[in-house]
C-alpha cells in the first residue's frame, strides 16, 4: 500500500493529513448538530439584547427630549409671571422626569412658590429635597440653606440655627451661605454678640463670595456699634 502511495507521488505524512481533517469534519459536524439549537438561541437573544438597547436609548432620547420641552414652556410661563402655574408644571414634570432634571425642577418649583408669595408651600418644597434620601447630599445640603432663607421670617430661630451648624463646616461648599443664614437666625433670636461672631467669620472667609464678605464687615461694624 505504501508503494502505492509512493507510485501516485502522495506523501504518507498528507495521507495522515487528510484523514485528520475528515476526522475533526465530522467532530465538528457532531458538535453542530448537537449544539445548533443552543447556538441559534445565542444569536438570537444577541440580536434581540442590541435591538432591546437600541430601542431603550431612543426611547429615553425621546423621553429626555419630551422632558426638556416641558421645562422650557414651564419657564416660559414663569417668565410671564404665572408663577404659581409655572411651579404646578415644574412639580408635575418633576414625578416623571429623569434623576437630574427631577431634581432641578424641585428646586426651581419651590423658588416659584416663594415668588407666589406662597411661602409655606416653598418652605415645604424646601424642605422635602432637603429629607429626600435619594437626592445627592450635595443638593440635600443646598436645600436646607434655601429652606433655612426662606424660613427666617416665620419660623423660630433655634431650630433654622440647629439645622445650619452641620453645613457650615468649611469643607461643605455651601457653608458661607448657611453661616450668613446662621448669622441673621441670630439675629432674630436677639443675639447680638453671636450674630456679630458669624459674620466676623464669613468676613474673614476668603472662600467666600467677596460680597458676602463685604456685606458681612459692613454686618461687624454695625454690630460694634
Amino acid at each position: 500500500m505504501v508503494a502505492a502511495v509512493l507510485d501516485r507521488g502522495v506523501l504518507v505524512s498528507d495521507v495522515f493529513q487528510e484523514v485528520d481533517e475528515e476526522v475533526r469534519r465530522d467532530s465538528l459536524l457532531r458538535l453542530w448538530k448537537r449544539y445548533q439549537y443552543v447556538v441559534a438561541a445565542a444569536a438570537v437573544l444577541i440580536v434581540a439584547g442590541s435591538g432591546a438597547y437600541s430601542y431603550w436609548r431612543y426611547h429615553d432620547q425621546q423621553q429626555r427630549d419630551a422632558e426638556g420641552v416641558k421645562y422650557a414652556a414651564a419657564l416660559d410661563q414663569a417668565r410671564a409671571g404665572k408663577y404659581a402655574e409655572a411651579a404646578d408644571a415644574l412639580t408635575a414634570l418633576a414625578g416623571d422626569a429623569h434623576a437630574g432634571r427631577a431634581v432641578l425642577a424641585r428646586f426651581e418649583a419651590a423658588a416659584l412658590r416663594a415668588r407666589a408669595g406662597d411661602e409655606t408651600a416653598a418652605i415645604a418644597a424646601y424642605d422635602a429635597i432637603a429629607k429626600d434620601g435619594s437626592v445627592d447630599p450635595l443638593y440635600r445640603d443646598l436645600a436646607t440653606v434655601l429652606w433655612g432663607l426662606q424660613a427666617l421670617d416665620t419660623s423660630d430661630a433655634q431650630p433654622i440655627i440647629d439645622r445650619m451648624a452641620a453645613i457650615t463646616d468649611a469643607k461643605n461648599p455651601w457653608h458661607s451661605s448657611a453661616i450668613e443664614v446662621t448669622a441673621i437666625a441670630h439675629l432674630k433670636a436677639g443675639d447680638r454678640a453671636a450674630a456679630r461672631t458669624d459674620y466676623q467669620k464669613l468676613a474673614d472667609d476668603l472662600a467666600a463670595p467677596q460680597g458676602m464678605r463685604a456685606r458681612a464687615a459692613e454686618m461687624v461694624a454695625a454690630l460694634a456699634a
